[in-house]
């Protein structure tokens, strides 16, 4: 008897085809390395967490779905923004119309775009602003060091920003992960609001740049994560491409190769949903056959690739897995 609900039943039923036929591979696969007892790893790429990806993201992380997250700078901090300044944004359905005055206009409103959403500057990144400063500064006086997302958890586990919450804490994918302790590596966090705020601080002499782990350390964490982790096999479902994908997916070969570890296995399932063109030269889109050539999957790694918008197939697939 088919268990699953009426959205999955949906795709199972219309999805027979093209990007959609392969939407519907791509979930079963997740499904069955679930059922195999593998792990796996999600990365998000892209402004997943202003596309309020949480909503269901939020649900797949406590259902035990996804035991490690890799993800940018901004989508780390993005989830919290929301959390905190909901009413606060702006949506923009014409963006497209907008002239370079229109968008000068937001700019002295603090309204910073995002295609069609913007995020406020005051209700957003100030009011996390004055709390992470408060454990990165108390962290360093008593010689601590953490990760990123390790700052993010403490902050939304110490309930300092419990007055400001706009939306429902269910529908935070970070809160989630932070009950959790879920493993997480955020690479090249300097390319986020918060990343560039903490810098500020180390110009201004207030801080020190060793505060905060680094990248480097994130990829240690991250080999022996994989290494302690990967006995029934580690999938990866990528959601867009940049660094939050290729940074992980390195970890294999560089275990492999570099510290010739040569019993470390492949990565058990690859799925990348992306819009990315290969023959522009793109990494981000390259097909996962190319992954073979780089050690990083193996001639018989369950493998897709859904070329389309990761607001609208990420939602589906997570629906899947969670029977909706």
């Amino acid at each position: 008897m088919n268990t699953k609900g009426q959205i999955s039943q949906f795709i199972e039923k219309y999805y027979l085809h093209f990007n959609a036929a392969a939407l519907v591979d791509a979930a079963k696969g997740y499904e069955e390395q679930l059922a195999g007892g593998a792990r796996m790893l999600v990365s998000l790429a892209g402004a997943m967490s202003t596309a309020e990806l949480g909503r269901i993201f939020a649900e797949v992380i406590r259902k035990d779905k996804v035991h490690i997250i890799s993800c940018t700078g901004a989508n780390l901090e993005e989830d919290i923004m929301n959390l905190v300044a909901h009413s606060h944004y702006k949506r923009i359905p014409n963006y497209r119309d907008l002239t370079p005055e229109h968008e000068w206009e937001l700019l002295e409103k603090g309204l910073n775009r995002v295609t069609d959403t913007c995020i406020p500057e005051e209700e957003a990144f100030r009011r996390l602003q004055e709390h992470i400063f408060e454990l990165w500064k108390a962290a360093e006086e008593k010689g601590e060091r953490y990760f990123p997302h390790e700052y993010m958890y403490q902050m939304l586990l110490s309930g300092v920003l419990e007055e400001y919450y706009e939306i429902d804490l269910k529908d935070s994918w970070m809160y989630a992960a932070a009950e959790r302790n879920l493993p997480l590596v955020c690479p090249g966090w300097e390319d986020s609001t918060m990343g560039n705020i903490f810098a500020s601080y180390v110009l201004k002499g207030e801080l020190k740049a060793s505060t905060v782990k680094s990248g480097i350390e994130y990829m240690t964490f991250l080999a022996d994560w994989y290494t302690e982790n990967s006995a029934k096999g580690i999938g990866f479902f990528q959601i867009g491409g940049g660094i939050a994908g290729d940074f992980p997916i390195c970890v294999v070969p560089m275990l492999y190769q570099d510290l010739e570890r040569t019993d470390t296995p492949f990565w058990s399932y690859f799925c990348q949903i992306s819009d990315s063109t290969t023959s522009y030269g793109s990494y981000s889109g390259a097909v996962p056959n190319e992954k073979i050539t780089w050690g990083k999957l193996g001639i018989n790694t369950p493998k897709f690739i859904i070329e389309s918008d990761a607001t609208i197939v990420a939602p589906l697939i997570f629906a899947y897995l969670l029977d909706m």
